[in-house]
């Protein structure tokens, strides 16, 4: 029953964008990539607890990365239907400021750790997003990803136009997302946030510091309409 896949259903409610939207850098792997993300003005930073994940981190790896950090710029772990062993050695080690839940979490898994969080789903044309939103109500907001076999994008975008005006929660808007493409991405979704990863990388894993720059400068232009 919890893993019952949404029907559609689209309130038409209007949605728009009445502050720039946050950034997010996700898979950061090295502690000059956190610094050049803070530098570009990343909003939060991504660790990948997911060992699947070719941008994995362990916790104590993540610790030292989040050091980088300075107030106000979040620290979000990733997990994909992690152990609670797993989720309790993360959370001992590394300040992690958000959770996100990237795999077949209930709301009663996602809520058990008592931090805020962010659901993900992975998009597609039959989805009931407003009551996937309504299902974890207490989540800080909708990650809106691709789907794939895998869990993760892999860096692939998906139809912007299947996302409902008047969602009850705000929306992050992830995959395939890059400098090129985020301008459009915010003009035709609307987001209140937006997540990057394998589009701003020179390598799996490896930030690429003038296209970090570059996503996140293109994101604000667009919300300052140049």
């Amino acid at each position: 029953m919890e893993k019952r896949p949404c029907l559609r259903d689209r309130p038409r409610m209007s949605r728009a964008v009445n502050v720039a939207p946050r950034v997010k850098i996700c898979g950061l792997t090295r502690s000059e990539d956190v610094a050049a993300a803070v530098a570009a003005g990343a909003d939060a930073v991504g660790f990948v607890f997911y060992r699947q994940s070719p941008r994995y981190v362990a916790p104590r790896e993540a610790a030292m990365l989040a050091r980088h950090l300075p107030p106000f710029v979040s620290a979000v772990g990733l997990f994909v239907n992690a152990q609670a062993a797993e989720i309790e050695a993360a959370l001992a080690v590394a300040p992690l400021d958000l959770l996100q839940f990237h795999g077949d979490e209930t709301p009663a898994e996602c809520e058990r750790w008592q931090r805020p969080y962010i659901r993900a789903a992975r998009v597609t044309p039959d989805m009931d997003l407003p009551a996937c939103a309504r299902r974890f109500s207490r989540a800080r907001a909708l990650l809106l990803d691709a789907f794939t076999e895998g869990y993760g994008g892999a860096g692939k975008t998906f139809d912007w136009s299947l996302i409902p005006p008047g969602l009850p929660l705000p929306v992050i808007l992830s995959g395939g997302l890059t400098p090129e493409n985020v301008g459009e991405a915010i003009r035709r979704a609307r987001p209140a946030a937006v997540d990057v990863s394998s589009g701003v990388e020179s390598a799996k894993g490896v930030k690429d510091h003038r296209r970090m720059a570059d996503f996140i400068a293109a994101a604000r232009s667009e919300y300052r309409g140049e």
